[in-house]
């Protein structure tokens, strides 16, 4: 075993029988290369990432390759989602240097860090349209780096660019119309016909869709909501639904969204999640809403880590992409044996020959003979019929699961869950996010601090401002619907560490690392979503809710300057800065609701689902009890219940509505704005 055998990261311990000297990142890797004077190849992975598997059986379990990369190199691995400060510094580097990135991310460093050439999968043979392999590649790399300064001009005009890359200024100016003009821009680059951004692979582009959702509910602008409700269509019903077990894979390698990567990914269901709970409370769908049933069901029942969520799904299981997940028509004619198995194969697109070229079958309702939905009784017969194959499939070889748990992802989760509990009245799934919570403020907790990984009582270093923000959100999505101050103090403590010790007091905004963490050649100020949202988009509605909450003018001011330090580059970058608008219009909107009244009598509770029975996005939400007031200072101090009965509130931009005490007309008042009519002719 190399040294990757004491690593708690479950994509490392698949690692530890390489016969290459694999190096941990840390001084001791930088210290060896630098007295050896050898080049560094960092290899940059994670569990459930195909081509990462497929380079380590073909490369790195080569003995011949090891002893050739041992001879020439100190060779490190990274957990990309262990360390994400790594992977995006190296990740953007291939950017700059006309690398599309992605994993694996094969890179080769200087003793000091800095990369001289990058590439991701190599071939270990000869295979037209692919790199060259790998052999002869490293070969070249070290002939190089011992008989030529090549590599010297190359590290530093890479470090020149990434230096102006991450250092640059990102400021620019805001107004009421910069996300208006963004979801133009974004709605532009959308598939009109299959949806998702235009493309021979379709993502889930969440971020993108919800900026496309939001100026639907803005506007009532009919080519929003077609752009966003066909990428939604092609999303629940293709290729990218789990029809089984629920949940959603990671992407689609064509535009129609038939094909499937089959890794699976909490971040992923997380925000889909969310935003599949926004579209029922608008419409009541129902696809929206047995997908969200479902997708419950899924992390509960296979992403559950003690009480808290692992990370992902790998794709491939006995060595094949995508063998879970596929049936042949023989194999559904067994599992379904009895159950009209025929009407099944007509809804979900089975045939003898399958829709792959081996005879398989990936399950679809998206151009079916028997679409989408059929009758309420076919339907319950569906999902009868969907147990019996995943009770069937769970006898299968399962993937490899990624077991440990992150900060920023059990954040999201929670509040996705949450706002689903909420939405749909379901104290099972709110208790669920409130024990994912709880786990990770002990797991993770260390004083006023986060970890950002833990997995069997093993914990990383310190966490990273996307747990901060992430696990902030959480808190301020539990203290809206239980009305529990230890959580809006949580999220007190955390945006109070994120300040101390992630702010950059030059330019604005969070850097990635904390001042007193190992630092790299470049510490990153992250911006775009990758595709999690990270904390410097996060950080805005985080802000905007605790300003709301508390009315502290720190929060204001300090959210005036993250949003003034990043505005410039959402104007240029504004395909991967999605978040970045959501948490513009939900801090400009400043809207919120409050409902004061005891807690257990029932026209509080009418009065609190009449506002979490719509799709309000800027949305935040406060019940109170009449003996409590809000902070002086707050349009709300001061005020409570009309004539001793619960009362509701709509506060904005620092003016509150007189009280409601029906929840028929509050829910009335909170219809969306008419569509936009075309102008009468004079």
């Amino acid at each position: 075993m190399n040294r990757l055998a004491d690593e708690a990261s479950p994509y490392l311990q698949l690692h530890k029988n390489d016969p290459v000297d694999w190096h941990v990142w840390g001084p001791e890797a930088f210290a060896a290369a630098q007295a050896q004077n050898k080049p560094i190849l960092l290899s940059i992975g994670y569990t459930a990432c195909h081509w990462c598997h497929v380079m380590e059986q073909e490369s790195f379990s080569d003995p011949e390759t090891g002893a050739a990369l041992n001879a020439d190199f100190i060779c490190i691995k990274v957990d990309r989602e262990e360390r994400p400060d790594i992977d995006q510094l190296y990740q953007a580097a291939a950017t700059l240097i006309g690398h599309n990135g992605g994993w694996p991310l094969t890179a080769f460093l200087d003793p000091q860090g800095t990369p001289f050439a990058i590439g991701g999968y190599f071939p270990k043979e000869e295979r037209a349209g692919q790199p060259q392999p790998f052999r002869r590649a490293i070969a070249e790399v070290a002939r190089t780096y011992r008989e030529s300064d090549a590599f010297q001009t190359a590290a530093a005009n890479i470090r020149t660019q990434m230096d102006a890359f991450w250092n640059r200024d990102l400021r620019g100016p805001v107004d009421a119309g910069t996300h208006d003009s963004a979801a133009l821009r974004v709605g532009q680059s959308f598939d009109i016909f299959f949806g998702g951004v235009t493309g021979t692979m379709k993502f889930p582009s969440v971020t993108l869709m919800d900026v496309l959702w939001r100026a639907y509910l803005r506007s009532g602008t009919p080519q929003f909501l077609q752009l966003f409700s066909t990428s939604l269509d092609h999303m629940l019903l293709g290729g990218l639904t789990d029809h089984v077990g629920g949940g959603f894979c990671r992407y689609c390698r064509d535009e129609r969204w038939i094909v499937p990567h089959w890794e699976k990914m909490l971040f992923d269901n997380a925000l889909i999640l969310d935003m599949m709970t926004q579209v029922w409370q608008h419409n009541r769908n129902k696809l929206c809403e047995q997908r969200i049933a479902e997708t419950v069901a899924f992390l509960l029942r296979d992403m559950r880590k003690e009480a808290a969520f692992a990370t992902s799904i790998h794709s491939d299981s006995e060595g094949e992409e995508g063998k879970y997940y596929l049936w042949t028509e023989a194999e559904l004619d067994a599992a379904l044996a009895g159950t009209f198995a025929a009407k099944f194969k007509s809804a979900y697109g089975v045939s003898r020959t399958g829709n792959l070229q081996d005879g398989r079958n990936i399950l679809l309702r998206l151009g079916a003979a028997a679409p989408f939905p059929q009758s309420d009784a076919d339907e319950a017969l569906f999902a009868k019929q969907r147990s019996l194959l995943l009770a069937a499939r769970q006898k299968r070889v399962a993937p490899i699961r990624d077991d440990k748990v992150l900060a920023d992802l059990n954040g999201m989760t929670i509040v996705a869950l949450a706002n689903a509990a909420a939405a749909m009245q379901r104290p099972d799934w709110m208790a669920a996010a409130v024990e994912a919570f709880d786990f990770v403020v002990k797991a993770h907790g260390d004083g006023d601090r986060l970890r950002h990984s833990w997995r069997d009582a093993s914990r990383t270093a310190q966490g990273y401002s996307d747990d901060y923000a992430h696990m902030a959100r959480a808190a301020l999505a539990l203290y809206e619907y239980l009305g529990d101050k230890r959580y809006l103090d949580h999220a007190k403590t955390w945006v109070r560490a994120l300040n101390d010790h992630h702010w950059d007091n030059e330019r604005g905004g969070y850097f990635l690392v904390a001042d007193d963490s190992q630092t790299l050649i470049i510490r990153t100020r992250p911006t775009a979503d990758q595709p999690v949202p990270g904390a410097n988009t996060v950080m805005i509605q985080v802000l905007a809710r605790l300003a709301m909450a508390t009315a502290d003018q720190q929060y204001i001011d300090r959210l005036n300057s993250l949003v003034g330090a990043f505005a410039g580059e959402a104007a240029r970058a504004y395909m991967s800065m999605g978040s970045f608008f959501s948490g513009l219009e939900f801090a400009m909107s400043n809207l919120q609701f409050v409902v004061i009244g005891p807690p257990n009598h029932p026209r509080t509770h009418e009065l609190a689902n009449a506002i979490l029975g719509r799709a309000l996005p800027n949305r935040f939400l406060t019940v109170m009890k009449p003996e409590d007031d809000f902070p002086l200072g707050h349009p709300m101090h001061g005020r409570t219940m009309q004539d001793g009965q619960p009362s509701a509130f709509i506060c904005q931009r620092g003016t509150c509505s007189p009280p409601i005490t029906n929840p028929v007309a509050l829910s009335q008042m909170l219809q969306l704005p008419p569509q936009r009519q075309a102008p009468r002719p004079q």
